[in-house]
């Protein structure tokens, strides 16, 4: 999914209409380059010119990334960006044409897709000799990793968070610097909030953008200890009490009306707005919000962890991995970039810097860290959160139209029990994971 900055990704969710022809396309490229390649670990800078696509949200990262590698080295990277809602497709067509660029950027998400279809080459020889492999992201790792194999490393991350505004915080008699560290504490200070009156509301959420509840609520069931996916990521087991629990307390805040009547309506694009005009005092969002947050007297921002029920914490790690297509003539020119872009000069002076998390662990407590605690927060959340692996996932939760979309819908503005809601719906869900949605 599921957020130009902020996240695109995961306020408004790529519509994956054409997921189907794509997925039919990227089989065409399975033999690739991989094989004569997956011992080679060279990396050359030799002036080659080297091209490279990433989605319209990532477009500022990747070439804030690309312009300061171009102004070090003899190679360089030419930079296409394409519509996030196009970016499926486009990436489709272009391997059943063996036409890809020779670097490659990818939703975290559909990273195992990409894997499994040999979109990617494979990188293990070169990732293995990294000697900072270990303290890369660990979730874009595993997401990266097909049949024990890795075609991808960490380009950027986002994560999901409770932001909440200390301004209001104070206005309704709460402590500023106690963010709710449970699921009934964040409804106890979201009415307290709500009371405050001057069109401010407690909480907000986007309840017609089916990437950004899950990217929201599925840190609450995890940080509860249950569960949304099984191991393989081809089945659903969101048919839970844990779920029900969380569904249910997001409905009962919408229908006491601590939640604007909007919510019910938002399908991504304006979902942070309401938070950034300080009329909002808590609202699960996406780490790369902050950037684009101006505080001032109404707003003055605090981020913590996404609790559970009774504690506990987690966050949905999104964001995008890079690799190398299996069609480019330039494996090791691409790869000299994309290590780079994982070197410790890249990550803190260009990646930190600009107020973004390394995708690296031992990098996390950098000096652009230390002197702002938010981002020290977001870099442990790196760390600790999960992102789901499915080679369906785009189809069946990003998808306005699949499975997930009327699920979540029904369990928050629907009738009846919410974990019976669940349960009806999960089947619908399993099946469209198992590719027969």
């Amino acid at each position: 999914m599921a957020l130009s900055r902020p996240r695109a990704r995961l306020r408004q969710a790529p519509v994956l209409t054409a997921l189907a022809t794509a997925t039919v396309l990227l089989a065409a490229c399975q033999s690739g380059g991989t094989a004569s390649s997956a011992s080679d670990t060279s990396a050359k800078d030799d002036g080659t010119t080297i091209t490279m696509w990433t989605r319209s949200p990532t477009a500022i990262f990747s070439q804030t990334l690309i312009d300061a590698y171009n102004r070090g080295h003899r190679n360089k990277v030419k930079l296409t960006v394409i519509p996030a809602d196009s970016y499926q497709q486009k990436v489709g067509t272009a391997a059943g044409a063996r036409q890809l660029p020779d670097v490659l950027a990818s939703d975290v998400v559909y990273a195992p897709n990409y894997a499994s279809k040999g979109v990617y080459l494979d990188l293990t020889a070169r990732v293995n000799k990294l000697p900072f492999k270990a303290s890369l992201a660990p979730a874009h790792m595993k997401t990266a990793t097909y049949n024990n194999k890795i075609y991808g490393v960490p380009h950027d991350i986002d994560l999901s968070a409770v932001f909440y505004n200390k301004a209001l915080f104070t206005k309704a008699g709460l402590n500023p610097d106690k963010p709710p560290t449970t699921l009934d504490e964040l409804y106890a200070d979201a009415k307290k909030i709500n009371g405050v009156g001057g069109g401010a509301h407690g909480y907000f959420f986007g309840g017609a953008c089916p990437g950004c509840m899950l990217f929201t609520t599925w840190p609450m069931i995890w940080a509860s200890g249950g569960t949304v996916l099984n191991e393989k990521g081809t089945a659903s087991t969101i048919a839970n009490d844990t779920a029900g629990k969380v569904y249910a307390l997001y409905r009962r805040m919408y229908q006491e009306g601590l939640v604007p009547a909007s919510a019910k309506n938002e399908n991504g694009p304006t979902w942070t707005q309401q938070f950034a005009n300080g009329r909002i005092g808590i609202q699960p969002m996406g780490a790369t919000v902050l950037q684009t947050l101006k505080e001032g007297p109404g707003l003055k921002v605090g981020v913590a962890p996404i609790p559970g029920l009774t504690g506990g914490t987690s966050s949905f790690v999104g964001g995008d991995v890079l690799g190398v297509s299996s069609n480019s003539k330039h494996a090791a020119q691409a790869w000299d970039f994309i290590s780079w872009t994982l070197s410790k000069d890249a990550q803190v002076d260009v990646v930190a810097k600009n107020k973004n998390i390394t995708v690296r662990t031992d990098l996390a407590d950098n000096t652009y860290a230390q002197q702002d605690p938010r981002l020290a927060t977001f870099n442990k959340l790196a760390a600790q959160g999960q992102t789901p692996i499915s080679v369906d996932f785009g189809k069946t939760y990003n998808d306005p139209n699949g499975p997930w979309t009327s699920t979540v819908t029904d369990a928050v503005f629907g009738s009846g029990d919410p974990a019976a809601i669940l349960q009806r719906h999960n089947g619908a869900i399993t099946e469209s994971l198992s590719g027969n949605g």
